[in-house]
């Protein structure tokens, strides 16, 4: 599928074929305000060209999101004043991903605002250190 097959509702919103309400826009990224708030300030941070996720994001545009998005938290943090704030990607189906565009959310968040529990079951038990740092060798090994 060449890149004008490519049906993406991020990539209509900033070709304008959809409306969005942009925070920010420059020649790389785009932020915008969800169009679901579940609480206020809910804001999506989205590269310009289409990048499906972020295995496929390149560097330089992962540090530009990464860097907008703090901008963003402090305007947030200004603005709304909250007292905590979730930065999140959600990657492939198995993470949630529900758009197929690497987005970043940025997040104004509220003790008890029924969002995202991160541990629903509790929070685990600590593994055991040599299975830690097998793992942390074998992913140290592929970077």
């Amino acid at each position: 599928m060449g890149a004008a097959d490519i049906r993406c509702v991020f990539c209509d919103l900033l070709a304008g074929r959809a409306p969005a309400s942009f925070v920010h826009r420059d020649e790389h990224l785009s932020a915008f305000v969800d169009l679901r708030q579940a609480v206020d300030g809910h804001v999506l941070i989205v590269p310009n060209r289409h990048v499906e996720t972020l295995f496929d994001l390149d560097e330089d545009t992962a540090g530009r999101m990464m860097a907008l998005a703090v901008r963003v938290a402090r305007a947030l943090a200004a603005e709304l004043e909250p007292p905590g704030l979730n930065l999140w990607q959600s990657n492939g189906d198995a993470g949630g991903q529900e758009v197929p565009h690497v987005h970043l959310h940025v997040q104004p968040r509220r003790v008890a605002d029924g969002l995202m529990r991160v541990y629903p079951n509790g929070v685990p038990a600590p593994s055991p250190r040599a299975k830690l740092d097998q793992l942390a060798a074998r992913i140290a090994a592929r970077l």
